[in-house]
């Protein structure tokens, strides 16, 4: 699916745009399956070292890793992309569908931002940091960063309801406001809040939402009996500023340089690997 001009211009005036059914069920069903796999052989450990009293085992995906953390957290900290660094997932981040998308607002060279994460978002009383406040993702790069054109793709991997605490955005925003480290997330502070109302975005697997990277948003609690799973892209033009230069960024895409797209997967773990020993101490986010 390639974006019609319609949809690019909606996006450059609203500074978000929902696309509907833009992935296949057979897109980000390896990522779902490597997922799957990683969950149970941890159960499994922490089972047997006796940190949780069941396997769970007859408890859906969407529902699994809530009742496994509401035991014991170990698990629930290793999920993140950086973390597991899964063959799947690697393989999702320059997934063909994908691509075809982000190549209609980023351009032909595109290159994955090292701000990229899986979220498991439980029902609320497990963790208290489920809520995530209004921010725009500019506000979490370094200022290196502030002239470089940001697209962030977020797209539900299970069901994102209003219930369950889906995406809600402010449209029509322009310019970085003043942020602060708020306790649960870098967030916009009070007396600059955008006046307009938010729009709660509920959307299905193979939807995805589209974000410029001033557009404020934020998800409320989860307030169902699922998980709400998620993943939140960042892709840029190639060669410019992401905002994070201690982690790693790679080619995803080129029309004019196909031999630069990273397809190792053992090179991408390695780059992870240095990216978060180099990391380690230093400043991320502008308000840190």
């Amino acid at each position: 699916m390639k974006l019609t001009q319609a949809q690019i211009e909606q996006f450059e005036n609203d500074g978000y745009l929902v696309v509907k059914g833009a992935l296949t069920s057979e897109d980000l069903s390896p990522v779902i399956e490597e997922y799957t796999t990683f969950i149970d052989k941890r159960a499994k450990e922490m089972h047997s070292e006796g940190k949780i009293s069941d396997l769970f085992e007859e408890e859906p995906f969407e529902r699994r890793i809530w009742k496994i953390s509401s035991e014991c957290l170990d698990l629930y900290g290793q999920l993140d992309i950086m973390k597991l660094r899964g063959e799947a997932m690697f393989g999702f981040l320059r997934n063909e569908n994908l691509m075809d998308v982000v190549e209609g607002l980023v351009g032909p060279e595109i290159t994955c931002s090292p701000i990229q994460h899986i979220r498991a978002k439980l029902p609320q009383g497990v963790r208290d940091d489920q809520v995530i406040p209004w921010h725009q993702d500019a506000g979490v790069t370094l200022e290196e960063a502030d002239d470089s054109f940001i697209l962030t793709v977020w797209l539900p991997v299970t069901e994102a309801t209003v219930e369950n605490g889906c995406l809600q955005v402010i449209p029509r925003v322009k310019g970085l406001k003043t942020h602060y480290k708020g306790p649960t997330g870098t967030s916009i502070l009070p007396d600059h809040m955008p006046q307009s109302e938010g729009i709660s975005l509920p959307v299905s697997r193979g939807d995805l939402v589209l974000m410029h990277k001033e557009t404020p948003h934020r998800s409320t609690q989860n307030v169902s009996e699922t998980v709400r799973w998620s993943i939140d892209l960042r892709y840029q033009p190639t060669g410019t500023p992401t905002g994070r230069p201690a982690h790693p960024e790679f080619v995803t895409r080129s029309r004019f340089h196909p031999e630069s797209v990273l397809t190792d997967h053992s090179r991408w773990c390695a780059m992870w690997q240095e990216g978060l020993e180099k990391g380690k101490g230093m400043r991320f986010h502008r308000v840190d």
